[in-house]
């Protein structure tokens, strides 16, 4: 799963449009956008990631001998293109906005600035990519947050849908916010911590449960957290693991880090009187860590429940998003360019007012209160757009276009997002590490205001569009409602 060849990882009709291309003879430069439309979980923002995972396919897009000759096997591409894919590199330009960047719904988040051909073949790819890790980050932020400052740890490896799932899924989970993974492969492949306790099977397999805390707390004294429901929680696992506590300290071998795990039961009323007998023994700095099916709206209530829990292992609803399992970002054509050099902008309309898509080579600005630093909007402009800061602002829905909100010039500071990737073909950004972009993550969450991190009916922010950008829009919605 390291650096595999994912050339073929593609719909057939790529294939098949670049064919088409090729045997029209176009190869006019054209500009994709990838963006969403809704955030996942009704949430407030999402959190964009997957990119080195983009750069890494770019890469190494070639096809070899056996790609070409499986492509011939289907008997639908003719030998002159399949002699052009044996050629085949990137040559184009991506932007994109870093990972663990907080992103909002219809902004550009990568941009594909290439020959059509090339365009059009990368779509697939990186749509799998940037939706599956963009969905599991944003999932793990709610998870997070619920937790409201607990440890969260991925343990979803077995039920994720499959390894690669299981593999970038705790990548995704660990730039939202998570503390760590049960994922050993994760761990070894992204450099980010890997946590675990033992299973029902540890303690089942001894003559008693206090043989089976005692053996594993003697192979583990520097982190020994014990399963304490496999029997009985508060009448056998408590006062078993209780018991070993007390031998340890007794012989003057105190843990390092040690506490106990439920995974099943009202966790609320067990851990609070897990809590009172750990307390009552003198182990008041003993860990209680949960699992179970835990997602963010459980998490929630048991903390309103006041539940005695601090550490948390969070599994299936994570790392499947089992409530919102697709992110349902897209990839549109945005613009053509003409024989001047001049990047023509072109539009999708729909019955949907959702999926009018935003025409142009585009970039965003995110715009910050100056006193708070807290966002205020993102503003979609085109890419040559210049903005002073000093001077007045005013921003209105490209909808509902009578909401406007006027930003005295000095009140706002602005900051483009998208950044350079890759140029000419070639790569010119270096990716942080997964530590980095999760920390990179956790001060984004800091700029957005209270209302909008909630998580249920969140604050929304405005993503908004240029005066300018607006009219090219409006005029080319104006032009194709002309029926001839």
């Amino acid at each position: 799963m390291n650096r595999r060849d994912l050339t073929l990882l593609t719909d057939l009709y790529e294939l098949t449009m670049m064919q088409g291309y090729y045997a029209q003879g176009q190869q006019e430069k054209v500009i994709f956008d990838v963006f969403f439309r809704q955030n996942p979980c009704n949430n407030g923002y999402s959190v964009c990631a997957g990119l080195e995972q983009v750069i890494n396919y770019i890469k190494d897009l070639n096809f070899t001998y056996e790609d070409v000759d499986y492509l011939r096997g289907l008997g639908i591409f003719s030998e002159d293109f399949l002699q052009y894919l044996s050629g085949f590199h990137f040559s184009g330009d991506i932007y994109a906005i870093p990972e663990g960047t907080v992103i909002f719904p219809k902004e550009p988040i990568l941009k594909v600035i290439a020959p059509i051909m090339e365009a059009q073949l990368v779509e697939t790819a990186i749509l799998n990519i940037i939706n599956h890790q963009s969905l599991i980050a944003t999932k793990a932020s709610r998870v997070v947050f619920a937790a409201n400052g607990d440890g969260i740890m991925e343990f979803g490896l077995r039920r994720a849908q499959g390894p690669d799932a299981g593999l970038y899924g705790a990548r995704a989970a660990i730039i939202g916010g998570c503390v760590g993974t049960s994922n050993v492969l994760a761990g070894q492949l992204f450099d980010v911590p890997v946590m675990g306790t033992h299973a029902h099977s540890w303690i089942m397999s001894f003559p008693n449960e206090y043989t089976a805390f005692k053996t594993y707390a003697e192979m583990y004294p520097d982190n020994c957290t014990l399963l304490v429901d496999t029997y009985d929680t508060l009448k056998s696992g408590v006062p078993n693991a209780i018991r070993v506590f007390e031998e340890f300290r007794d012989a003057g071998k105190p843990f390092k880090k040690y506490g106990i795990r439920l995974d099943s039961g009202d966790l609320a009323y067990l851990s609070k009187e897990a809590r009172k007998m750990l307390d009552a023994a003198g182990f008041a700095d003993a860990s209680i860590c949960a699992s179970n099916d835990l997602d963010e709206y459980l998490l929630h209530d048991l903390k309103i429940q006041g539940a005695a829990i601090d550490s948390w292992g969070v599994g299936t609803n994570l790392i499947t998003s089992k409530d919102n399992p697709s992110f349902g970002g897209v990839y549109k054509l945005a613009a053509i360019q003409n024989e001047a050099g001049e990047f023509v902008p072109k539009i999708k309309i729909s019955e949907n007012t959702e999926k009018i898509t935003n025409p142009g080579n585009k970039t965003i600005f995110r715009i910050y209160d100056k006193t708070t630093g807290k966002v205020k909007a993102d503003l979609i402009c085109f890419a040559d757009e210049i903005f002073d800061t000093d001077e007045d602002m005013l921003l209105f829905d490209p909808i509902e276009t009578w909401k406007k909100t006027k930003l005295p010039g000095g009140s706002y500071t602005m900051r483009e997002i998208l950044v350079p990737i890759f140029r000419n073909g070639e790569c010119i950004y270096n990716s942080p590490s997964v530590k980095e972009i999760a920390e990179y993550c956790r001060q984004e969450k800091e700029t957005l205001w209270d209302e909008t991190k909630r998580l249920f009916y969140p604050h929304r922010v405005y993503v908004d569009l240029s005066p300018r950008l607006y009219e090219v829009k409006k005029a080319l919605l104006n032009k194709m409602s002309v029926t001839e």
